[in-house]
């Protein structure tokens, strides 16, 4: 009986590797295996802050922009992140909010078709809120 159940369990994972499998191959990845985190210093936000927002924006460009590859990111500076503050005080619910900068490319394929294909993107931005110090959340990107 025990081999049965090692039998139904190895099945059962090959069947979900097979299904992430797809799902990626499906929804595509973007690429962030090259991108250069330029350091910029900041008063408002501490560098675990800074990176910590970086990542989250890896994360969700690798699962969400598929056949785009991130060449650089940085934080945008306290200025900017101050008047962005102030102009989206109304529109997202949150404590802090910060704003980063990306450069990517587009393949041939023009990402999820709103991109322009072959192309290259440059100063991106993304805004990133939370709430009482937690994780950060995107919240809205573009120029």
């Amino acid at each position: 009986m025990l081999w049965l159940a090692k039998a139904i369990s190895m099945k059962l994972a090959a069947a979900m590797l097979l299904c992430f499998a797809l799902l990626a191959a499906l929804g595509g990845c973007g690429s962030v295996s090259r991108v250069k985190v330029i350091p910029v210093e900041s008063e408002l936000y501490s560098q675990k802050d800074i990176s910590a927002a970086i990542r989250k924006v890896e994360r969700d460009f690798r699962w969400g922009w598929s056949g785009c590859t991130l060449t650089e990111i940085a934080y945008a500076g306290d200025e900017r992140t101050a008047e962005e503050a102030e102009s989206h005080a109304d529109m997202w619910d949150y404590d802090e909010l910060i704003v980063l900068i990306s450069s990517f490319d587009v393949d041939s394929s023009g990402g999820d078709g709103s991109l322009n294909p072959n192309s290259t993107y440059d100063n991106w931005s993304w805004f990133l809120i939370r709430r009482s110090g937690g994780e950060w959340m995107h919240a809205d990107h573009g120029y």
